[in-house]
């Protein structure tokens, strides 16, 4: 008998995290690394928010809560969707959590049964994927297509919906892509999900980044479609729009009361209740005068900021890339530098353990942050399943300009360096 469960070999893990202890390493030996891998913004908690969180601790408001979440703030997140979605929810559907990330694991685990399907998008949140397998369920990735500016197309998501599809992840405005869906793809994909999928379908509609959009377009989610808010929940949270990932607050929005209270059983089970006095800031966040202009102006930076990059990455040779619509990253696809250096061959000359543990773009990626200082994430860590002869890096634009473009000068001078790579590969250290 083992130490661990079965299902801990299951789970897998976060890239973007386990990155960091690879930069700590460099830097403690004298190595100024580079960060384009952070999936956090880089600006401030905005003023009107921090000071609310210290007039709550003054007040003591540090105890025990509600495990649905503040009424109050449920309220004004339901007021909120009535007036960005225009859908009318109850404040008892809404649960609150300590960030988004757990309501991808309580959907997997309160709906879907051992051998149940799960469709979720590749490249897509790598937490989708994660807990697939640890739930029983079986993986069914949905590749996003470059050349559709990496969404799909409804006739794509009608080949993989089965008998057995119980769960369907959507997340618009994409990590890592930056791909945005406009309101007739989601319309068809709606429609396909209502003549083709089970009855009892449910779709995980991650919003997290619905404020991050770089096009005239208002983000739209598909439970604004007909017949779709009876299907939907839709997730979302603080991180990303108001520059807050340390004060982890999320939640989402369930179909129905019934399902609502399953969650926040879980949220008993797991963390009995999210903090009071960040809650109550979350409040102010979404109501306070100055949080649309304060959203906007991190907007503006970041659509200048990824246009900038767009532009250098195409001058690279051997890269391609496309302007992002949303969310704060680039995703070039990199087959180019791959073929240039001749690492596609190198790593089909590699031991077929050590292949199945790396890829083209992951040697990239390492080679880049060991030898060059500069880290970004591979395409693997968004996504493994069926991804043979896909060679992407995603780069965050959360950097001032100087920081992007040494980041980017040096990303340059890794893709014409053959001779670095190749000695790099013959180490067999940090391939993956």
């Amino acid at each position: 008998m083992g130490l661990f469960a079965d299902r801990i070999a299951a789970i897998d893990s976060e890239n973007a995290f386990k990155m960091g202890p690879h930069i700590q390493y460099l830097e403690e030996n004298g190595q100024k690394v580079i960060k384009l891998n952070l999936g956090e913004p880089d600006f401030p908690l905005p003023s009107f928010i921090k000071d609310e969180i210290k007039h709550q601790l003054d007040l003591d408001n540090t105890h025990y809560c509600d495990p649905k979440g503040l009424l109050a703030l449920r309220s004004a997140l339901a007021k909120r969707l009535l007036h960005s979605r225009k859908i009318e929810v109850s404040a008892e559907q809404l649960v609150i959590f300590p960030g988004a990330k757990p309501g991808i694991g309580f959907a997997q685990q309160a709906y879907c049964n051992e051998g149940d399907e799960i469709i979720y998008p590749s490249p897509g949140f790598p937490i989708y994927e994660s807990f697939i397998r640890y739930f029983g369920a079986k993986p069914v990735p949905l590749h996003l297509k470059e050349e559709a500016g990496f969404t799909f197309e409804a006739a794509d998501l009608k080949k993989l919906i089965s008998p057995k599809t119980k769960l369907i992840f959507l997340n618009f405005p994409s990590n890592p892509t930056g791909g945005v869906a406009s309101a007739q793809q989601l319309k068809e994909i709606s429609e396909v999900i209502l003549n083709n999928a089970p009855k009892n379908i449910r779709v995980y509609s991650d919003e997290i980044y619905e404020d991050i959009i770089f096009t005239d377009q208002p983000h739209v989610s598909i439970a604004s479609m007909p017949g779709m808010q009876d299907k939907t929940i839709i997730s979302s949270g603080f991180s990303k729009s108001y520059a807050w990932t340390g004060g982890r607050l999320g939640y989402a929005v369930l179909p129905s009361i019934q399902e609502a209270e399953v969650f926040k059983n879980l949220n008993i089970n797991y963390f009995s209740c999210v903090t009071p006095y960040n809650q109550a800031a979350a409040i102010v966040a979404l109501e306070h005068p100055m949080a649309h202009s304060s959203i906007q102006n991190m907007v503006q930076q970041f659509k200048e900021r990824a246009a900038g990059m767009t532009k250098y990455l195409n001058q690279i040779p051997g890269i391609s890339c496309q302007a992002p619509k949303g969310a704060f990253y680039v995703f070039p696809n990199i087959k180019g530098i791959c073929e240039n250096l001749g690492l596609i061959e190198a790593f089909q000359k590699l031991a077929k353990p050590l292949q199945d543990k790396t890829s083209p773009s992951t040697i990239f990626q390492m080679f880049a942050l060991y030898k060059h200082s500069v880290a970004t994430l591979d395409r693997k860590s968004f996504g493994k399943i069926g991804i043979e002869g896909m060679h992407y890096l995603r780069l965050s634009a959360a950097a001032n300009w100087p920081t992007l473009e040494q980041g980017l000068e040096r990303l340059t001078a890794a893709s014409i360096d053959q001779d670095g790579l190749h000695k790099f590969i013959k180490t067999h250290e940090h391939l993956f």
